[in-house]
């Protein structure tokens, strides 16, 4: 049977010829007399289709009617997926969907060609489509081949990502607007400095080191959250652990959690050589810090300090208080706290920058005789990261 009908349409990227309305229903009832296919796709949180080789829909799992609100399923039959979900760009002139010059950047044709192909794929799909009104889309596309009686197709799984690039979209412009904002707040107290009377340079000094700890506060939720989704930058550098050591605890020598608490430099720190990224280094030291202070009671000695450790450099705080086992269990848990909802990600973010980043393990050891201390062993070397892939010659 000729899967095709012998229609001249134009294509200027996938191929244009559709299959017959005969070839759908067959190919429908092929998916249909397979109940535990569908009962399976109709199970996953995913908007699921299976595309035939001219890349029509044969099967849409029942949730896709989120997508097309107000269609009923069996009317996406030989649709192709941006005509079921009302994408702008194809034309009556064309092919339909996958045929228009837009189409050869769209992820989501590319993915489907590479299923089709035997090669399972996952791209983004950026689309704008009418629904009642003009709505942009975000969807994260997945294709995987598929075969049934000797039959081509291709099982597409699609996430919404709307929500989430919106969110990204929202942080990015939020973090760079505040940052600016406490940045030239914090230069605008430099200069109030510089011009007031002597006897208030320490109210100033205590106003601008206020303003600095929010500065870093902020930068640090910013590193934490591109790390999370693996948008971190790492730039490994030369430096002493001694000397970064010594100027984090000056940074928290002044912060409010350390009121009554005496924080010092271990006597035999270790001055090494390491090659890692200082600023991921600190943000990770800074961490470890305040949660020791924050752990210790007034009147007691956080200590801090380096070594090396079999070719590694050793980084580690101490506080003298006891964690009980249910703390110990759940210490590197994103959002898990001692301190009340919405703390949690100092050791969660420790954890993460020093191992996935850094290269190396995060840890601790705590008693009832010794206290707690967390640790964090590095390379010397971090190798640089390689540098992204060069775009494809066009």
């Amino acid at each position: 049977m000729n899967p095709t009908q012998p229609i001249s349409l134009t294509t200027q990227f996938a191929p244009a010829e559709r299959a017959s309305a005969e070839t759908i229903q067959r190919q429908a009832a092929l998916v249909a007399r397979q109940p535990l296919i569908a009962e399976l796709l109709n199970s996953v949180l995913n908007y699921v289709l299976i595309l035939n080789p001219q890349r029509q829909i044969v099967f849409a799992s029942k949730n896709v009617q989120e997508l097309a609100p107000g269609v009923e399923l069996v009317t996406l039959l030989g649709k192709r997926p941006g005509e079921a979900l009302g994408c702008t760009h194809p034309e009556p002139s064309t092919g339909g969907c996958g045929t228009t010059s837009f189409c050869s950047e769209c992820g989501a044709v590319k993915t489907i060609l590479a299923s089709l192909a035997g090669r399972k794929d996952c791209q983004e799909c950026r689309m704008i489509r009418v629904a009642g009104a003009e709505e942009a889309m975000d969807l994260l596309v997945a294709g995987t081949p598929l075969t049934m009686d000797g039959e081509t197709f291709s099982l597409v799984a699609i996430t919404d990502i709307s929500h989430e690039k919106r969110r990204r979209a929202l942080e990015r412009i939020f973090f760079h607007d505040v940052i600016n904002s406490a940045g030239g707040l914090e230069g605008r107290i430099l200069l109030i400095d510089r011009q007031a009377p002597p006897d208030i340079h320490g109210q100033i000094e205590t106003l601008r080191a206020g303003v600095h700890h929010v500065l870093e506060e902020i930068l640090a939720q910013r590193d934490l959250i591109a790390a999370e989704n693996n948008e971190l930058p790492v730039d490994p550098q030369p430096l002493n652990s001694r000397t970064v050591l010594e100027k984090v605890l000056q940074l928290y020598a002044n912060h409010p959690v350390a009121e009554d608490r005496e924080l010092v430099v271990a006597g035999d720190s270790a001055s090494l050589e390491v090659v890692t990224d200082p600023r991921l280094l600190r943000r990770i030291l800074g961490n470890l810090v305040k949660n020791a202070l924050e752990a210790a009671r007034p009147g007691q000695v956080v200590t801090a300090g380096c070594a090396d450790d079999d070719g590694g450099a050793r980084f580690w705080v101490h506080n003298p208080t006891f964690m009980p086992p249910s703390i110990q269990l759940q210490v590197f848990n994103r959002s898990f706290s001692t301190k009340g909802s919405g703390r949690g990600l100092g050791t969660y973010s420790v954890k993460l920058l020093a191992e996935r980043y850094l290269k190396g393990k995060a840890g601790f050891t705590t008693s009832e005789e010794a206290g707690t201390t967390f640790f964090v062993v590095l390379p010397k070397v971090l190798p640089k990261p390689p540098p992204p892939p060069r775009p494809a010659a066009a």
